[in-house]
């Protein structure tokens, strides 16, 4: 079962405008987490808009029958990328999907929103 991280490309900082970018936050975030999943077992997909506008830059690591989860409040580097593909690559080994405390990467501490149940198998 392929683990996914799911990246907003839309999110913007509340500074966007002022920095003069000429793409958002989301796709630069996108870009360095692409090129660090590269040659991982997880795989990336963009989307545009996962309304966490108060918490961007988004993304979401989930996978089939696993718990999922939304981090966010992210600045766009490459400490960021590698953090939130680690951390990928160990709910992908997981086989809950729940990654202990102890091997989160220092990247994406503090930067979880939300976690969803797996959805219930169709009956």
């Amino acid at each position: 079962m392929t683990t996914w991280i799911t990246i907003c490309d839309t999110c913007k900082h509340a500074d966007w405008a002022e920095r003069g970018m000429k793409q958002t936050d989301g796709e630069a975030l996108a870009a360095l987490i692409e090129a660090q999943a590269d040659g991982t077992p997880v795989r990336t997909r963009r989307v545009s808009c996962m309304m966490g506008c108060d918490n961007s830059c988004n993304v979401t690591v989930q996978a089939h029958g696993k718990l999922c989860y939304t981090l966010g409040r992210f600045e766009v580097s490459e400490d960021a990328a590698q953090g939130i593909v680690d951390y990928a690559v160990a709910h992908a080994d997981s086989e809950t999907g729940q990654v202990p405390y102890r091997e989160w990467p220092q990247a994406v501490k503090g930067h979880f929103v939300t976690r969803h149940a797996p959805l219930p198998e169709d009956t």
